[in-house]
């Protein structure tokens, strides 16, 4: 059945954070090195090149590989002279990989990075600024403009939006008992472990901030305000941070394993071995789950003691970045704005499971139970 999965991910948990901010004024981007006098979004004011041209475009390795391959394919049999070569870059660690191999003259000419290194990317004059912003604008998701937005620039193409949300193995727990609230989570935890020994009711990664940032957002606390901008109130050391914290500490009753051994590869692993009623993950996850044969369904967060809805998570968007390096940007945008369309939107989540950033309906199997 047709589902805008974007929506329905979105109400799992409100956006928490938008892009970078910096209070320097300086508003000049990084300058390309592809010949021709550049317009805005450093794309070139000549017409479209027809002699032949190989784009390297780079991702992380698995599913977003396998995409990107697809989507060139597609691409090329639009624009025959522009071939698309895969090149494997970790989006974790692409602002520091562009910034050796950029100037070098060995980087990716189109890359994958998330929102949250807009700020040393523009800074370093790595990326360039997105052509027809507006457009853009006017294509994707609000959130994916605050987080492609620098200093009243827009910088790059939002490919997909993530947070996370509750999976759940139907095998373990029926849709109808999975917990609303993390007190009865608790309390389904501690029954479900003394009844199943060596397994567990409810993991995830509990040092990693990312996910532990949910338990700091009751009555309307949020890290750094609102938006995440405000340099002068953290936020993290409010009373409603503190007893959220103090709680978070509750779950070790259901959960007693190290923070160093828990972490996201341990608990996926388990999860994935039948051995974890309830895991704390994004949709970047659905096709190993999948794969690896588990029935599950997805659900909104617990909310937290005292509160009634679901807990702001944190929202990242994942980006498709021009180089500042290429020597081909009227082609690097050209394949950039073509992940944006419809077409590669939908076939990106069919393939890696990721939610769309712009609104666009798609054939959606999973069970959302919210």
């Amino acid at each position: 059945m047709k589902k805008y999965l974007l929506a329905a991910f979105l109400l799992i948990a409100m956006v928490a954070l938008g892009a970078c901010s910096s209070n320097d004024d300086t508003t000049t981007p990084g300058t390309g090195t592809g010949s021709g006098t550049t317009g805005q979004g450093g794309a070139t004011n000549q017409p479209p090149a027809t002699q032949p041209v190989t784009l390297v475009v780079g991702e992380s390795l698995g599913a977003t590989e396998d995409f990107i391959r697809e989507a060139g394919r597609r691409f090329t049999q639009l624009h025959p002279h522009i071939t698309i070569d895969f090149l494997n870059v970790e989006v974790g660690g692409a602002h520091t990989q562009i910034a050796l191999d950029g100037p070098a003259g060995i980087g990716p000419d189109v890359f994958a990075a998330p929102h949250d290194q807009l700020g040393s990317l523009v800074a370093g004059g790595h990326v360039l600024p997105t052509r027809n912003p507006n457009q853009v604008a006017a294509q994707v998701l609000g959130s994916g403009v605050i987080a492609t937005t620098f200093n009243g620039i827009m910088y790059g193409y939002p490919i997909s939006s993530e947070t996370y949300a509750l999976f759940y193995n139907r095998a373990l727990i029926a849709s109808a008992d999975v917990p609303r609230t993390f007190e009865d989570l608790i309390t389904f935890g501690q029954e479900f472990n003394a009844n199943n020994p060596g397994m567990f009711a409810f993991m995830f990664e509990v040092g990693n901030a990312y996910y532990t940032i949910i338990f700091t957002t009751s009555d309307g606390n949020r890290l750094f305000g609102p938006y995440g901008v405000d340099r002068n109130n953290s936020n993290i050391n409010s009373p409603a941070s503190a007893q959220g914290m103090e709680f978070f500490r509750s779950l070790r009753t259901i959960l007693d394993v190290p923070s160093g051994d828990l972490n996201t590869a341990f608990a996926d692993a388990a999860f994935e071995a039948g051995q974890v009623a309830m895991i704390v993950t994004g949709p970047w996850k659905i096709v190993d789950f999948e794969n690896a044969g588990i029935d599950f369904g997805i659900t909104t967060l617990p909310s937290l003691p005292g509160q009634t809805s679901p807990p702001a998570s944190f929202s990242g968007t994942r980006v498709m970045f021009v180089s500042a390096y290429t020597h081909h940007a009227n082609e690097a945008h050209m394949f950039a704005e073509f992940l944006i369309s419809g077409e590669m939107q939908a076939l990106r989540t069919e393939m890696t499971g990721a939610i769309p950033a712009i609104p666009v309906a798609i054939d959606n199997h999973i069970s959302l139970d919210f």
